[in-house]
């Protein structure tokens, strides 16, 4: 096993944020190596730790931990304070020479009044990066736009591209856009400190989940900007727009399979078929043609699939003649498919009151730093001692007697732990 510290070791994050974005950033900040910090708020932090599931023992149940929190916030130290007593924001400021990066993700105009914003910030130290995630950016007729992840989206323009034809836009039913969000800002603040070794100049980073979704267009912006509205990409259900065939295509009962014919691999689809009497059809002899008979070629394909005895089958002689094409998983077989297994895109972890459970590996593989499985999630509030000694030097009275004027909460469980 490679022995490299992870490249962001020896930084340090301060963590204002929630929900999904930015708990992904810093997320991934700290799987790099750096040590982040969560200040979470009182009195019962991140919103996501109410979601997910809690732990089955009854003795647990009420506490701060949940599947939720851990997936987005494993590998950071809780600093649970109440930021509406001045003390604790007097603490946060006197603790920011010591750190690198800050990211947070309220509305815009929310850390400004918390006392936290970047103008406050480089004040105090000139060389820090701060990275505001939010739904519709810093700047613009939009800034204030509350929501969230499916508001960016609709604003972006895709909502309006998935679903059928005939029917109201759908919805996807997971937070693409925050996870794309979080991991973009994640690469911000990693190029943001390579410029600052550069040059010894911190900066300001302004992460959009709406500008995140608009980047996902990858063919129709061009053609939009060119030629207005009568270019803009109908919804297409459960086929690719281009024909081809691309799409999802229909098994038996409620299996699917996913297949991307591009206009030079239609030999190879007519080979895997074994209908010579494609390559001649005029309805198909070439990539416009057979879009626009797209229904049609739809028909041919679900007809030959249904007659293998297995998905599997099926899809194995298209494989033979090398046409892209996938079975459409549940999350369920994905998790549980041997190469995301293998790869740890899918990796089981363990926290001490759930037990084991899956959350996603990091997206891009590192030869240096393979795949952590010893990832921990604190509870609420659980590293207050050690970060306030650590950054500040405060002695055990000092710590103790914010607790009394409840500057610093933490999970109850904690409690107990003292005691005993």
């Amino acid at each position: 096993m490679p022995d490299a510290l992870p490249m962001l070791s020896g930084y340090r994050v301060l963590d204002i944020t929630q929900f999904v974005a930015g708990p992904t950033c810093c997320r991934i900040l700290g799987e790099m190596g750096a040590e982040v910090v969560k200040l979470e708020l009182a009195p019962f932090g991140d919103r996501t730790r109410a979601a997910g599931f809690k732990p089955l023992d009854p003795r647990y149940v009420k506490t701060s931990q949940s599947t939720q929190f851990f997936q987005h916030n494993h590998c950071k130290k809780s600093l649970a304070m109440d930021m509406k007593n001045p003390r604790a924001l007097e603490l946060v400021k006197a603790m920011l020479p010591k750190f690198d990066v800050v990211v947070e993700n309220f509305a815009p105009g929310v850390i400004d009044r918390l006392g936290l914003g970047y103008d406050v910030i480089r004040q105090i130290n000139p060389k820090i990066i701060m990275c505001s995630i939010s739904v519709c950016g810093q700047t613009g007729p939009l800034r204030n736009k509350p929501g969230y992840d499916y508001i960016g989206q609709a604003y972006a323009g895709i909502t309006d591209q998935i679903g059928e034809a005939d029917r109201a836009p759908s919805q996807l039913t997971m937070a693409a856009g925050d996870i794309s969000t979080g991991v973009a800002a994640a690469m911000a603040v990693g190029f943001a400190l390579l410029h600052r070794e550069r040059t010894g100049e911190g900066q300001y980073l302004d992460a959009s989940i709406t500008d995140t979704y608009f980047h996902w267009h990858h063919e129709f912006l061009p053609k939009v900007s060119l030629r207005g509205p009568s270019a803009v990409p109908k919804r297409n259900g459960s086929q690719h727009p281009g024909g081809g065939p691309a799409g999802i295509f229909k098994y038996r009962n409620d299996q699917y399979v996913y297949v991307t014919v591009l206009p030079h691999q239609w030999p190879q689809f007519v080979k895997a078929l074994g209908m010579p009497e494609l390559a001649t059809d005029p309805r198909f002899r070439n990539a416009h043609t057979r879009r626009d008979n797209n229904e049609a070629l739809k028909q041919i394909l679900e007809d030959w699939l249904a007659g293998f005895p297995t998905r599997d089958a099926a899809l194995a002689a298209l494989e033979k003649e090398r046409v892209p094409c996938a079975p459409v998983l549940t999350l369920y077989e994905s998790a549980n498919h041997p190469h995301l297994r293998e790869r740890k895109t899918a990796r089981r972890v363990r926290d001490r009151l759930i037990g084991e459970f899956d959350v996603p590996g990091m997206p891009v593989k590192f030869s240096a730093w393979p795949d952590r499985t010893d990832v921990k999630a604190d509870l609420l509030g659980e590293s207050n001692e050690a970060v306030l000694r650590e950054y500040l030097g405060l002695s055990d009275r000092e710590i103790a007697q914010l607790y009394e004027d409840k500057v610093l909460v933490h999970d109850r469980l904690l409690d107990a732990r003292q005691k005993s």
